[in-house]
């Protein structure tokens, strides 16, 4: 297994480029919208690689051998951006103009702001594959990508603190969680009240323009 892990080491570059043309590709939507429309739809970019040992560990909890083909196939969030954007408006206007891209292939979508997990959870999640040119040649690679608000980001860093807590009292985390879930909820209100500010205001822009 040691020498599998050093393997995957190497193995990995190929996320981490995978990885670093998504993030250019996202900077340089939001350069554009800054300069055509005077304004920021990303407020910032996250990146995030899983270790070698999460992901054999992942592959021994499916109870599959830690083998490089394999992985690729079962484990499709080995390379993760997070998109933190002002509005839920944003969200889509960033995922739709990404997705327009023909280098980028969408092979899944999983829409937890129309639809949020049961525990509060909130957020769009978009798989897709991106080209990445080696010595070798191009090889496609995987990229998970989450796209949140401000407020559905701070939500979910609390929700991950509390999974964390294990030598907490259950009855109190099973009261926390269900805090959580209120303050999703009043997120989520806030998150659509601001964005109807913010309509008002471009609104009335216009018509003085």
């Amino acid at each position: 297994m040691e020498d599998e892990i050093r393997h995957a080491t190497s193995y990995m570059t190929y996320y981490r480029c995978a990885l670093m043309e998504i993030e250019a590709k996202l900077r340089a939507l939001n350069e554009q919208f800054a300069t055509l429309e005077d304004y920021n739809p990303i407020e910032t970019i996250k990146t995030r690689l899983k270790t070698p040992e999460s992901i054999a560990e992942k592959m021994e909890r499916r109870g599959l051998p830690f083998d490089f083909a394999l992985v690729e196939r079962e484990i499709k969030d080995i390379a993760g951006v997070r998109v933190i954007c002002p509005f839920i408006s944003d969200i889509y206007t960033i995922a739709e103009r990404l997705l327009m891209r023909e280098d980028i292939k969408l092979l899944e979508r999983r829409d937890y702001i129309r639809e949020p997990k049961k525990n509060g959870y909130r957020s769009l999640h978009l798989i897709v594959q991106v080209p990445i040119y080696l010595t070798e040649g191009k090889r496609m690679m995987c990229v998970e990508i989450q796209l949140r608000t401000i407020a559905m980001d701070f939500w979910a860093s609390l929700d991950h603190r509390l999974s964390y807590k294990k030598e907490m009292d259950l009855a109190i985390t099973q009261q926390l969680h269900e805090e959580l879930i209120a303050c999703s909820n009043e997120s989520s209100k806030l998150d659509e009240r601001m964005e109807a500010v913010r309509n008002a205001i471009d609104k009335r822009r216009k018509v003085r323009n």
